[in-house]
């Protein structure tokens, strides 16, 4: 594990052929200790403030996910057991943590605009901009994960959580915007560890198959997913799900609704998600316009031109604090990742804090090895 006054922790997890998961989980639990009980912390104000829910009782909401855990990802399991293992935590705190999205029915307000551009035939550019409660941003952490047979992963994540945005070294990128809609289904897979799958796989099609083979996701949410040669929004729900593929123009935009899928009750819980969907269509038309493509679609463009915009503020793509809403549940955009997904050297560069505010941090690498 590394880190400085400047840059959030870096942490390299990895784990004997024999005991990878488990030691994976453990040396998470204990390297993230003090950040993991942190984050138990915020999401119990935040369950209390959003649901009525005190930790125990969420605790015993995670305890209906833990038989589908362990029947169905059987080594993420492990690998949970190991981070509260590591953690000297009990193993529903760190289910809890994973189910967070889950637990309280989306009554959170995280809004995030995720984009995916198609460079050529053989990458993709895959982006977003995280938007969450500022007061997890110092639990976050820069995590890679070396598994025997399978890609390496690379990642931005909430300590104590397995999954989350980031890509492997097989080129196959995630990026997630949260969507409130009704049912939950609790014996299937929750958001966080459908995101790991899909960071396991070697291809879009892989990470696909892999989910519709174990029963799908427990609540509704889109994972915006893609390789070097294909992209593909996932509108999942535990009812049904749509693929969004990429328009005319190689792109696939998302915010915090659905716009194809409906299976679900999906009434408009963030007003600013349509028009932040339009204007990152509009934004993206316009780069291309001018004749951006190829080689030009940059990060450092990406990030001037479309997710630093505050059209529409507070809840603009870059996203600023509500201070109408109850301290827990105020976001504002906390990361900003771009990935250049191709199959030989797939990279991504991460800015945190928001991009063009002048308060941001440093361009850092991933692979920072």
């Amino acid at each position: 594990m590394t880190t400085n006054d400047m840059d959030p922790i870096k942490l390299t997890l990895r784990g004997s052929p024999r005991e990878t998961h488990g030691q994976i989980g453990l040396q998470h639990g204990r390297a993230l200790r003090d950040q993991i009980r942190s984050q138990i912390g915020i999401y119990d104000t935040m369950f209390q403030h959003t649901s009525k829910l005190s930790w125990p009782e969420v605790r015993a909401v995670a305890k209906e996910f833990q038989p589908s855990l362990q029947e169905l990802v059987p080594d993420i399991y492990t690998e949970m057991q190991g981070v509260a293992d590591g953690a000297d935590l009990d193993i529903l705190d760190i289910v809890a943590l994973n189910c967070r999205s889950e637990i309280a029915l989306g009554k959170f307000s995280d809004g995030c605009t995720t984009l995916s551009w198609k460079k050529s035939d053989e990458t993709r550019i895959l982006s977003q901009n995280w938007d969450w409660t500022a007061t997890v941003k110092k639990n976050l952490a820069m995590v890679s994960i070396e598994q025997a047979g399978k890609p390496t992963i690379y990642m931005v994540a909430e300590a104590g959580i397995v999954g989350k945005i980031g890509f492997n070294s097989a080129g196959v990128g995630t990026c997630l915007n949260a969507i409130r809609a009704k049912p939950m289904i609790s014996s299937k897979l929750p958001i966080h560890v459908a995101l790991r799958l899909c960071l396991e796989s070697i291809s879009v099609n892989d990470a696909v198959q892999t989910l519709e083979s174990l029963g799908g996701v427990a609540s509704a949410q889109h994972i915006l997913v893609a390789d070097s040669t294909k992209a593909l929004g996932l509108e999942l729900s535990p009812v049904g799900n749509i693929y969004l593929a990429e328009d005319a123009s190689g792109l696939i935009p998302h915010s915090n609704h659905f716009i194809e899928n409906s299976y679900v009750d999906e009434p408009l819980w963030l007003l600013g998600s349509p028009i932040r969907l339009a204007r990152i269509k509009y934004l993206a038309q316009e780069l291309i316009s001018h004749g951006v493509h190829g080689d030009t679609i940059t990060p450092a463009l990406l990030r001037e031109k479309i997710f630093s915009d505050t059209y529409n503020a507070p809840q603009a793509i870059c996203c600023q604090e509500d201070e109408s809403r109850h301290i827990s549940t105020r976001s504002s955009s906390l990361f900003n990742i771009v990935m250049d997904l191709n199959s030989k050297n797939p990279s991504a560069e991460v800015v945190f804090g928001r991009v063009g505010s002048g308060e941001e941090g440093p361009v850092l690498k991933m692979p920072w090895v």
